[in-house]
């Protein structure tokens, strides 16, 4: 397939999309797959209908249905006009839907977190191998919320292995797999080029360098996570004999185990204190755009120049610090503070 995360530019005039617009009569013209849940706006209706000259439609050529434009086509209804001028499209309807959220993302009425979510929602359905930023950036979310709806609407053991990437590449979820038979290549071949280790393995040049340099080091040619996993609690029978885990604070809901954001920012979003605070809303999107999944950073690692790496290493430690020292004021403020009466 195409990868139409490089290609749905409507100003890159990309193969697909014609570049000529040509009149089309209105009547022959059908709705779309729209995106919008809510369908057309008829106050920006007649706003467009007031305009002189409208830009031209977007149009799925094998169907004749509108991609993109359905506002200037009920505006022109409006004003009597016969036709209208047209941009085709030629591909399937997997593609059509996507270049209709895409568009309808980067210009006009814009669409409402609803209707992002539910094209996700079907982004992720169609194409179940892209990864989260993939399809953040097809739908106009955050990668964190795509995880979310991921996890949720998604039946777990259908899940895949592998992920494609913003940039066309197939990446595994976990990559232990591959780091492991690199390191038996290596082990059968010691002097073999990285080229080649990482073409048998099957992994990135940038892998292979990697785990060679952790072997040649003495270390496991898997990757450690950073991050600890605590074992589940377990209530006893009389859980209020059972010590209060540190930090928690008294009367409210325990929070998960592990730091994963998506396991924890739907409730965190939905409780009141948050939800109707401006700092609260402001905390839930600057968290978005900081938190870092496993599998994220893996996939970036092999972006960054082997002469760079120290470097970004020494600036990731940096911050690595700053999130300690806030997790540490927020365990120090939660057993200081007076719990949240509701």
């Amino acid at each position: 397939m195409r990868n139409y995360l490089k290609t749905l530019e409507l100003d890159s005039k990309a193969e697909p999309v014609s570049s000529n617009p040509v009149p089309v009569p209105i009547s022959a013209l059908l709705p779309g797959d729209s995106p919008r849940l809510a369908g057309e706006n008829p106050e920006h209706v007649e706003l467009l209908a007031a305009a002189r000259d409208l830009p031209p439609i977007l149009v799925h050529r094998s169907t004749m249905r509108v991609i993109d434009g359905m506002h200037r086509l009920r505006a022109a209804k409006l004003r009597g006009d016969g036709t209208v001028c047209v941009l085709f499209f030629e591909g399937d309807d997997s593609e059509a839907f996507l270049l209709s959220v895409h568009a309808n993302i980067k210009h006009g009425l814009p669409l409402s977190s609803a209707d992002r979510e539910a094209a996700a929602v079907r982004v992720l359905t169609t194409y179940r191998q892209w990864s989260d930023r993939a399809v953040a950036a097809a739908t106009g979310l955050s990668p964190t919320t795509v995880s979310a709806i991921r996890q949720r609407c998604l039946v777990p053991a259908a899940r895949d292995s592998t992920r494609v990437g913003r940039d066309g590449r197939v990446r595994p979820v976990d990559g232990s797999a591959g780091r492991r038979r690199a390191s038996d290549v290596i082990a059968m071949k010691p002097d073999a080029p990285l080229r080649v280790i990482a073409r048998e393995a099957g992994v990135s040049v940038g892998t292979a360098r990697d785990v060679r340099e952790r072997l040649r080091a003495g270390q496991e040619p898997v990757l450690t996570p950073r991050r600890g996993i605590v074992k589940a609690y377990v209530p006893a029978a009389d859980d209020a004999a059972v010590p209060r885990r540190a930090g928690a604070v008294a009367g409210m809901p325990a929070a998960p185990r592990r730091g994963e954001w998506h396991a924890v920012r739907t409730n965190l979003s939905s409780d009141p204190a948050v939800k109707y605070a401006e700092n609260g809303r402001a905390f839930v999107r600057w968290f978005d755009g900081h938190v870092v999944e496993p599998v994220e950073w893996c996939e970036l690692v092999d972006a960054v120049p082997p002469h760079w790496r120290d470097s970004v290493a020494e600036l990731a430690r940096s911050c690595a610090g700053a999130w300690l020292e806030l997790a540490q004021e927020l365990e120090r403020t939660a057993r200081t503070r007076p719990e949240y009466s509701g």
